[in-house]
């Protein structure tokens, strides 16, 4: 049978549209299947609790599990390139975090850009680290550590939980800052022991590594690094009231690989931003010293790439690189 040309692109029309209609549908009837959330990371640590207390919110709300995933490795470059190469349907997500925006300098051969290759979901939550020394220590403030670091150059050793890591950075932050020259000992294994027996006298820790350590007097909190006050350690000073303009965070939020429908992404945001805002969820934040933070994708986008940007700067700086 033979189609006339009106027929014919009647038909063309109708089929150029299936792929958007489908799209909608798509979006609108997200999640039909369990959705895997990818940490980079082992079992145990801050991003794996932060993901478990979200997937299980999630789970609630869709009716669909979301199954955390512990791909560790590489310093999160495997997990991030296993969700980067995934489909983009909504169904691969990363626990994306600030390793994430530090690993675009720091490494020169990664197989993705992750600004290009992922679409910014939402934001989670950030968590503070503590500026801490062995309580033998002369130097109990951010003034009294920079004067004492300041005559005694090289003297010090801080402790980082690996080159790169955001505990190593906070401190090149500082030490760009503050003009300081501290001995830089990077551990594979916790640094704790060595900082309590006074082997290294300073760390910039995350905030749920040491605060039981701290609590016990067995180190002592000069200062946090984030903004404000942290509400796990309230009457401790930030270092930006000695030092303007100093932060450095571990922050947390989910990316889903380049090209995922907005529809579906907007879904996940709402989700998200509405499980931060649920008291059970800041209860359990609370309780690892993070502080719920909700953003729109574009908001997250932009904060990402300016995080991206800032350590990107003090890596070069410093001259640091893993390959």
């Amino acid at each position: 049978m033979r189609l006339g040309r009106r027929q014919i692109l009647h038909l063309a029309a109708g089929t150029a549209t299936l792929p958007v209609t489908s799209l909608f549908s798509w979006a609108e009837n997200y999640p039909v299947r369990p959705v895997h959330l990818i940490v980079g990371f082992f079992a145990g640590g801050l991003t794996d609790i932060l993901s478990r207390i979200l997937a299980e919110w999630l789970a609630g709300r869709f009716g669909q599990q979301f199954i955390v995933e512990n791909v560790a490795g590489a310093g999160t470059n495997i997990a991030t390139e296993r969700v980067v190469r995934a489909s983009p349907d909504g169904y691969t997500l990363l626990m994306a975090t600030s390793s994430n925006a530090i690993n675009a300098t720091l490494y020169d051969h990664l197989n993705f850009e992750f600004l290009r290759d992922t679409a910014p979901v939402a934001s989670v939550a950030r968590t503070p680290l503590v500026m801490a020394v062995n309580p033998s220590f002369p130097a109990k403030t951010v003034p009294e550590f920079i004067a004492y670091a300041k005559a005694h150059p090289g003297e010090i050793n801080m402790a980082t939980a690996g080159k790169g890591s955001t505990v190593h950075l906070a401190g090149e932050l500082f030490m760009n800052m503050t003009g300081v020259k501290l001995t830089v000992v990077h551990y594979r294994e916790s640094y704790l022991p060595d900082m309590i027996a006074g082997r290294v006298q300073v760390v910039f820790s995350p905030i749920p590594t040491s605060i039981e350590q701290i609590r016990a007097g067995k180190l002592h909190a000069i200062a946090v690094t984030s903004d404000a006050h942290s509400p796990a350690l309230q009457e401790i000073p930030t270092i930006a009231e000695f030092v303007p303009g100093y932060e450095a965070i571990v922050w947390n939020g989910t990316v889903a690989p380049n090209n995922t429908p907005v529809g579906i992404i907007d879904q996940l945001n709402g989700a998200i931003s509405a499980s931060l805002a649920d008291a059970k969820v800041k209860a359990q934040l609370a309780n690892v010293g993070s502080v719920p933070k909700s953003m729109t994708p574009a908001e997250f986008g932009k904060f990402v790439a300016d995080d991206t940007a800032k350590w990107g700067k003090i890596i070069q700086a410093a001259n640091i690189k893993i390959g």
